[in-house]
């Protein structure tokens, strides 16, 4: 049966969590400023919900780091397969694609092939390694929309052309709460909110999941009114997570899910993995710690590609550097983690810095809107 192709029709590609909230983000902005496109998305759930047509669920198979995608390839060699033949006889007005470059830049080749005009919404971090693929990035695609207000100046260099519109996050992200340490007069029997971020990809959960639970144990001995709160994936079973601990979990430590950041707002501290989550909490202004535990193989080949002095973005963005404490593979170890915190606990003056420091980093990025002025740019970019 043949499928006449639709007149309208933009395909978007995004391949894990965070791409697939800005994604669809992009999707709703889109389609509210031309009722007539239609969306054909591969992501995650979220953008499942906002397209016309959804293909494949690309986002949860996401792989982090240089080895672990290379188990990846026959899911992606089909995957790719697939997005050749809807090319070819579907004939889309436009291809975006959402960060993710191990498996995007294949479909922008595809795309290239066929000459159909390719965006890229939430540029990959070409800048902080390989970046030599910046130059590939330029060549594939009309325009790329950057998420950090260096990266523009930084693009040029190889020919791109990038537009910072501010970061999406802002979008999603609610105003940072108030917050005071002023007030806290006993320190030891405070009940101290901690929060545990072990990431959304399996590997970066199972590595840093025992080292964050074993932490606050050892914080408990010095401040025993301490709760812990890990923050899981909505699509995530709590059982993934208790296995991981070895043991009946303490009773002042709960599994939760906070899709609005209400919740993880109310943190006082936070044990967070690296990647977008950090750049979350510090728009909500909350002081953490940033744990990073690669596979031996995938943390000898990033000391060797990664160009940049630290592993957080917060660190990266931040003018007083380093804003956060980093510990990396063996240092990402319990004792170190929770002497930091109870270092932390103990002097809520430190705490309340780095709580305002962190706010000026937000508002370095941009306003609210920026789904909206990238799909307002996006297609007056492509009616030219």
């Amino acid at each position: 049966m043949t499928i006449t192709p639709v007149e309208k029709n933009m395909l978007i590609v995004a391949g894990d969590v965070s791409g697939d909230l800005h994604a669809a983000g992009l999707i709703k902005a889109l389609k509210k400023q031309d009722p007539a496109l239609k969306i054909t998305a591969i992501g995650g759930r979220l953008m499942k919900q906002a397209a016309d047509v959804f293909l494949y669920d690309l986002a949860s198979q996401g792989a982090t780091g240089f080895v672990e995608p290379l188990k990846k390839m026959p899911m992606w060699m089909k995957l790719l397969s697939m997005i050749r033949t809807y090319m070819e006889t579907q004939s889309p007005t436009a291809l975006i694609v959402v960060d993710f470059y191990g498996f995007n830049h294949q479909v922008l080749g595809l795309a290239a092939h066929r000459h159909i005009p390719a965006y890229y919404y939430v540029t990959p971090q070409v800048w902080a390694s390989r970046q030599y693929r910046a130059k590939r990035l330029a060549a594939l695609t009309r325009k790329m929309y950057v998420i950090y207000p260096f990266e523009p100046a930084f693009h040029q260099k190889f020919g791109g052309n990038a537009v910072f519109l501010g970061n999406p996050l802002l979008d999603i992200m609610p105003d940072a709460p108030a917050k005071s340490y002023a007030g806290i007069q006993n320190v030891k029997n405070h009940p101290w909110k901690l929060g545990l971020l072990p990431g959304s990809r399996m590997n970066e959960i199972t590595r840093l999941t025992p080292v964050f639970y074993q932490a606050f144990k050892k914080t408990l001995k010095e401040f025993p009114k301490t709760e812990a709160y890990l923050f899981a994936l909505p699509n995530m079973k709590d059982e993934v997570f208790l296995n991981l601990l070895g043991e009946k979990p303490h009773p002042q430590f709960h599994i939760v899910r906070d899709e609005n950041y209400q919740l993880r707002g109310q943190m006082d501290y936070l044990f967070c993995c690296s990647g977008t989550a950090t750049l979350e909490c510090a728009l909500l202004g909350i002081p953490m710690l940033v744990a990073y535990k690669l596979s031996w193989a995938t943390y000898k080949i990033a000391k060797m590609v990664i160009k940049v002095p630290y592993i957080s973005l917060v660190n990266i963005l931040a003018d007083e550097k380093p804003l956060v404490k980093e510990f990396i593979q063996q240092d990402a170890n319990a004792d170190a983690l929770a002497a930091e915190a109870m270092g932390m606990f103990q002097n809520p003056q430190r705490l309340q810095q780095m709580h305002e420091k962190l706010l000026k980093l937000r508002a370095s990025l941009g306003s609210r809107g920026v789904a909206e002025r990238a799909a307002q740019n996006l297609l007056e970019d492509l009616n030219k």
